[in-house]
């Protein structure tokens, strides 16, 4: 029997998983990407000895990356050599109001001692559940296709739903083990790239704080692209071919049954398609108005993860003051939380978080100088031009040169902007958005875009704004999820 072909639209952390997957499973398995390097979002800039990572900066839930490298008989020190930061990171909350997350337990509890007389108890008492939601969610609820809401009832799982909060929102959850706003702003900051306000945000997502605060935060030296490089030769050994500079512009039917691409370069035939390109552009423009899942009033309705204002800078000379990641909180996070989710507009005082990955990583910079990362959240489909982008520029330099006492702006050598347009140009992103959709309880498992196409049969998703959500590792299950599918739709 001839192997089946299988055209994977995409190379983020999703489309990579899958086709590595699937060409183990004995498939030929060709990725068609559109940009001159794979990754997705997490590809590299480089310019005058500097080195960026473009997108992803953070690197959480090693378990997960451990876990999908074993399934090639892998592991991540094959690739990479893996960093664990202490401090995780730091959060500035004034000019001299600083807030460092340690690696040691001990430690992190006479922190939190520090602030809430009596918190270190509830902070286990906390984390405790965290991890049990970490454990049921990452383990069990992630791996579900979630195509339908059977998948789901089971009355040992609708108990666990209850365990794990999921109809109790992440600020009411804080806030009753809580009392002091930095403690809170603390616990709530992972939730802020998940789409919502922590009012919104199930409770169940506290396993983030399980996921920063006992499994740690790690960096992968020579920076976040080292992943995909490691992806990248785990899927060419079982034989993946990658196509880049190469961008489909339609899929072609018949009778409802995808026969291939149309890009660029010309037409590919396949038996199977999987999409990792943005499942909106997908649906609304690679696919005839017939074949199309859901509608243009669906898309509009749906809620989106915040997009993202990022500055690429080049120093020629050392900061001071800052560690790896650093997160400058030092405005009002529930009115900048407002501006991006409920009222949108560009914000009136934002928070914003910068990278110096030269602190860790000497090979990002060249000697004497510093790499640094700018990126402010903000909502998507607002207007984006160079003029709201500089005065963003300047009203974060602002803040950050006075609350580290240091001028920057006089030794920039190297600068680059980059926001709702570039990602909507680059990624085809659904109105700019950075992270794909919110993780709120409507949008969540069942409730999100369905990982198999409605109208035909062939043509799968995968990806971010599908099961089970934005970020790498989510990304990296859902590969292995929509391989199980498409392995079972060819038994």
């Amino acid at each position: 029997m001839n192997k089946k072909n299988i055209a994977v639209i995409g190379s983020g952390f999703a489309g990579l998983s899958a086709a590595a997957l699937l060409a183990k499973q004995g498939f030929n398995v060709t990725i068609y990407e559109k940009n001159d390097q794979p990754g997705g979002r997490a590809r590299i800039w480089k310019k005058d000895g500097f080195h960026f990572d473009m997108g992803p900066s953070w690197y959480w839930m090693p378990d997960i990356f451990e876990d999908y490298f074993a399934l090639f008989d892998k592991k991540v020190s094959d690739y990479y050599d893996l960093k664990r930061l202490d401090p995780g990171y730091r959060i500035y909350f004034g000019k001299d109001d600083i807030l460092d997350i340690p690696v040691g337990m001990n430690e992190l509890e006479a922190v939190f001692e520090e602030h809430e007389k009596g918190s270190a108890i509830k902070l286990r008492k906390f984390l405790k559940q965290a991890k049990y939601k970490y454990e049921v969610g990452m383990g069990e609820y992630v791996f579900r296709p979630s195509l339908s809401i059977t998948e789901f009832i089971d009355p040992r799982l609708i108990r666990e739903s209850f365990r794990i909060q999921m109809l109790t929102s992440m600020s009411k959850h804080v806030r009753s083990n809580f009392k002091n706003p930095k403690l809170i702003k603390l616990l709530e900051f992972p939730v802020l790239f998940l789409g919502a306000t922590p009012q919104n945000t199930p409770a169940m997502y506290s396993m983030m704080n399980y996921a920063d605060l006992a499994l740690g935060t790690w960096y992968p030296m020579n920076g976040m692209n080292e992943i995909v490089k490691a992806m990248v030769a785990v899927a060419e050994e079982q034989g993946v071919n990658i196509k880049l500079n190469t961008e489909v512009n339609h899929i072609r039917i018949e009778n409802r049954i995808a026969t291939g691409i149309e890009t660029n370069n010309g037409f590919y035939s396949a038996d199977l398609i999987i999409s990792n390109a943005d499942y909106q552009h997908t649906d609304q423009k690679l696919l005839d108005k017939p074949y199309r899942s859901y509608s243009e009033k669906y898309w509009n309705s749906r809620i989106l993860s915040p997009s993202s204002l990022l500055f690429y800078i080049g120093i020629n000379k050392k900061v001071e003051s800052i560690e790896h990641h650093n997160l400058f909180f030092d405005e009002d996070f529930e009115l900048h939380a407002n501006e991006i989710y409920t009222d949108a507009q560009w914000p009136t005082k934002p928070l914003f978080y910068v990278s110096c990955t030269s602190k860790t990583d000497p090979t990002v910079a060249p000697i004497g100088g510093e790499n640094l990362f700018f990126l402010m959240p903000i909502a998507p489909g607002l207007e984006d031009g160079d003029e709201v982008r500089e005065y963003y520029y300047n009203l974060m330099m602002d803040r950050f040169e006075h609350i580290i006492r240091q001028n920057i702006r006089d030794s920039v050598v190297v600068k680059r902007s980059y926001a709702l347009a570039d990602f909507s140009t680059d990624y085809h992103s659904f109105k700019g958005n950075a992270y794909g959709l919110a993780n709120t309880l409507s949008q969540t498992a069942f409730f999100k875009p369905k990982m198999r196409s409605k109208k035909i049969k062939n043509l799968f998703f995968t990806g971010q704004l599908t099961v089970p959500g934005p970020g790498i590792p989510p990304s990296l299950i859902s590969g292995q999820v929509v391989a199980a599918e498409v392995g079972n739709y060819f038994r």
